[in-house]
């Protein structure tokens, strides 16, 4: 089950909020870092990231590596099952590849939420180019992360 949108003075609270734990995140997370990942747009539970296809990114058939686009969706992911607060972590995770992404081609991943409830939540990313042709389609699968238990 999907979380209720909030309207008005609430939503912009919401998306602020939403804005600053994705930075927060995006901070401290030198994986997307690395690829060259710019955040775009951030709202609860959608978050759109870009990257240029890199030189250092391609397979030996000149092509992004279908390991660094699994990457560049799963961030997106990340970042959107996060963007409440809670924090939430990887359970599963599924990707597409429908076309090809050349060396220099600019990508987008745009994640949004599908369901969320308490304790999971299921989002699907979108990987387009600068043309909107689909490059892959990803669904992850997150679980609220638990503390450690402690020791007796």
């Amino acid at each position: 089950m999907s979380m209720p949108r909030e309207t008005g003075a609430a939503a912009d609270e919401a998306v602020h909020r939403a804005r600053a734990v994705v930075q927060s995140l995006y901070l401290a997370d030198l994986a997307s870092q690395s690829l060259g990942i710019e955040i775009i747009d951030v709202a609860p539970g959608r978050v759109q990231i870009a990257m240029t296809v890199r030189p250092d990114m391609v397979n030996g058939h000149g092509m992004c590596h279908g390991g660094v686009i699994f990457a560049f969706a799963d961030s997106a992911f990340a970042f959107a099952c996060n963007s409440y607060g809670d924090p939430m972590v990887a359970a599963g995770a599924s990707i597409e590849f429908l076309a090809p992404a050349p060396r220099g081609e600019r990508l987008t991943a745009t994640a949004t939420e599908v369901a969320r409830g308490a304790r999971h939540g299921i989002y699907d990313v979108a990987v387009t180019n600068a043309a909107s042709d689909v490059r892959a389609h990803f669904r992850g699968r997150c679980s609220r992360l638990r503390a450690p238990a402690q020791s007796a």
